[in-house]
């Protein structure tokens, strides 16, 4: 059976960060409505805290289609020549279940994620929210800025790493490609000071962004940690914040920015509100007065994944693009 594969490079270009938001748009309202199949991904934590290994199963009702993520993680990989996230997106023909497409991971994680920050951004940031503030400048700040860009009408750019070179560096990549001036202060809480759009992007295991230091009114994307014991936000921030998560199972099983002041006692199950889809769907109401700090912990789903590697599909099969091999799938017929 043919079998097309797309590199990073292909991914890029084919799945726009407008595409992208549409497509995590419907595919959370679908999941919202019951008409997908979400599990828990498996994670294996790698000997002596190298990172870890990831499996990511989904399907989706409507388009119809199979898929699977296998990713590996490792924050190590900051400032080297890898991606911190590294792997696969594996797409099945529905009908049979034969292998369609096996796609880069790293480019679809780096774009479907900042994506689905931008539906939660359109969802419960200020209609007027245009100052923003990047804590990271790596992989995830840069699509960061281009989906805050796209939801919100953005008018002041601030990045912040514990390195100034790599704040130079993301200041020159932004000018570069996008005309504007981004200012790099020294530290997070200069970074953050007034902002009303705050995404928190780093490899960080402990809280880079401190509650007492978030504007009234601001909405943060609190994206970078995705274990139980790893945050980025302390525990004020959480508490101060109306919060929504991609998923409440994941929340629950992975979110340290969420566990962990549950079990200091800060928080109860209660604080978490609901889903991104509980908001499309319209179950839930988001933002409820102009000076609420919101919140959006993300975690990532396969759905996302498997609903992005649909849409890159489709356009790679109408613009010809990747290579298709020829893999088993189809057996002799008797007789």
């Amino acid at each position: 059976m043919p079998v097309r594969l797309l590199t990073g490079a292909d991914v890029s270009r084919l799945l726009t960060m407008e595409a992208c938001i549409g497509a995590m748009h419907d595919v959370l309202a679908a999941l919202a409505r019951g008409e997908a199949i979400q599990p828990l991904r498996t994670v294996l934590r790698l000997p002596g805290d190298r990172g870890a290994f990831g499996v990511m199963p989904a399907q989706l009702s409507r388009p119809d289609a199979l898929g699977l993520k296998v990713i590996t993680v490792f924050p190590g990989n900051e400032g080297t020549r890898y991606d911190s996230h590294q792997g696969a997106v594996l797409l099945f023909e529905p009908e049979y279940g034969t292998l369609a497409a096996i796609m880069d991971a790293a480019a679809m994680t780096a774009i479907r994620t900042a994506a689905v920050s931008g539906v939660a951004t359109h969802l419960l940031a200020r209609r007027d929210a245009g100052d923003l503030a990047l804590l990271g400048t790596g992989v995830q700040a840069r699509t960061h800025l281009e989906a805050m860009r796209v939801v919100r009408p953005v008018r002041r750019v601030r990045a912040w790493s514990r390195h100034e070179a790599h704040r130079r560096a993301f200041a020159d990549w932004a000018g570069q490609r996008y005309g504007i001036e981004v200012e790099t202060p020294g530290t997070a809480r200069e970074t953050v000071e007034g902002a009303d759009l705050i995404c928190t992007v780093t490899a960080s295991r402990t809280p880079v962004l401190m509650g007492a230091w978030i504007a009234p009114g601001a909405h943060v994307n609190a994206v970078g940690a995705s274990l139980a014991d790893a945050r980025e936000l302390d525990t004020e921030a959480v508490v101060r914040a109306r919060l929504f998560v991609d998923r409440r199972e994941s929340a629950f099983s992975e979110a340290g920015d969420f566990l962990i002041p549950r079990a200091e006692g800060a928080i109860s199950d209660e604080h978490l509100r609901g889903e991104l889809g509980d908001l499309l769907v319209g179950r839930l109401v988001g933002r409820e007065d102009e000076i609420q700090v919101t919140l959006f912990k993300s975690l990532g789903l396969a759905v996302e994944d498997v609903a992005a590697a649909c849409v890159v599909q489709r356009e790679a099969e109408r613009r010809n693009v990747g290579t298709v091999i020829e893999l088993g799938g189809l057996r002799e017929q008797a007789g």
